[in-house]
């Protein structure tokens, strides 16, 4: 990927995490990155292509950065909460498939089937780290619920008070093939 084609898709998920699918324009991403809009559509055809990319890149690298804290820490319950939180604490505040999961109804095909990606993606993770299917899903409404709240209420600590006590519940018990499993 060329540096433009990625800075392009810097602004992109910048603008996305404050306002959604209908936070941007080609227009507004090239006076971001400083090229003219033919630019932006040079490398990404449709707002749809950009909007999916960023998602695919953004799956992406959260499952790299899982994969990476889980070597750390092997317990998923943390690693996950740890991960949102970061996200909380981030410049942008919020995670673009949560910001585009609110309103995947209303998103392109292309884009809603990549944010659909990512959720199956942290479930399927949370899955083969040992919890079960209905504690993954409990697991991803709180974070992404207590990321959403923190952020409206523009209070931190919300976010720590939401996810607290599942942390604190949630205890791995190794299985024989070495994975975590759930209480």
């Amino acid at each position: 990927m060329s540096d433009v084609a990625a800075a392009i898709m810097d602004a992109a998920e910048r603008r996305m995490r404050k306002g959604g699918f209908s936070g941007f324009s080609f227009r507004e991403i090239a006076v971001d990155v400083g090229v003219k809009s033919s630019s932006v559509h040079y490398h990404f055809p449709t707002k749809e292509n950009l909007a999916a990319a960023v998602i695919q890149r953004y799956t992406a690298q959260t499952a790299d950065l899982i994969e990476r804290e889980l070597q750390k820490e092997p317990n998923p319950v943390k690693v996950w909460v740890k991960a949102f939180r970061g996200t909380l604490h981030s410049e942008d505040r919020m995670c673009p498939c949560a910001v585009l999961g609110a309103s995947t109804m209303d998103l392109p095909l292309e884009v809603s089937a990549e944010v659909k990606k990512f959720f199956k993606m942290c479930h399927e993770k949370l899955v083969q780290e040992g919890l079960s299917s209905d504690e993954a899903s409990q697991l991803l409404a709180t974070i992404t619920g207590a990321l959403v709240v923190a952020n409206a209420v523009n209070d931190f600590a919300t976010y720590d008070r939401a996810t607290r006590e599942f942390t604190r519940l949630w205890k791995p018990a190794p299985t024989k093939a070495g994975r975590q499993r759930s209480k």
